[in-house]
């Protein structure tokens, strides 16, 4: 399974892609139509005249029909299949959008969960060290941590909302500064 769209061919795309273009009640004849027409008359390189009026032939099912056709294209070449999803974009673009090989992941999603594991670990990290008391103090330190350190100016204290919002004070010893629990808030 291809993780980035970008490296994968229209071909490969395409093969992907067959069985859900295929099924039954995806596409309705005049949608095929209209693509086949438009990669003859827009494209005429892509589908000649001929091969044009053996994929709108009424007497073969809508089923043969576009499995020959998505045949033809795959065995043409990664621009024929290009052409393909550019026409099926314009004439049935919501089934465009639901296409298999449309919801694979994007590396945003790998970059969200890559955060997501960086907090974790800075997470366990602040555990271990012996700063945190307790499951709630712990989050609540690590949220008066991180806060200060990603705010505007990268204030080494925690902004006076945070330390209102978690109960927290900050107070400064030298170059450093040092976060205690305020019991009262």
């Amino acid at each position: 399974m291809m993780f980035y769209r970008s490296y994968q061919s229209y071909c490969h795309r395409l093969q992907h892609d067959m069985y859900f273009l295929t099924s039954t009640s995806r596409l309705n004849e005049q949608v095929v139509d209209k693509i086949v027409l438009q990669l003859n008359r827009v494209y005429p390189q892509i589908l000649t005249n001929e091969e044009a009026e053996k994929f709108r032939n009424p007497k073969a099912s809508l089923h043969t029909r576009l499995s020959d056709l998505l045949k033809h294209l795959q065995k043409k070449g990664d621009r024929h299949c290009q052409e393909f999803y550019r026409a099926l974009q314009i004439n049935a673009e919501q089934l465009f959008n639901d296409l298999p090989s449309r919801k694979i992941l994007s590396p945003v999603f790998f970059l969200a969960c890559f955060s997501v594991a960086a907090g974790l670990a800075l997470f366990w990290y602040c555990c271990n060290s012996g700063a945190c008391f307790s499951a709630s103090t712990s989050l609540q330190h690590l949220w008066t941590v991180i806060i200060p350190f990603s705010a505007p100016g990268g204030s080494p204290c925690a902004p006076a909302w945070s330390q209102v919002l978690l109960g927290k004070q900050c107070y400064r010893l030298g170059n450093k500064s040092s976060r205690v629990l305020d019991e009262a808030v």
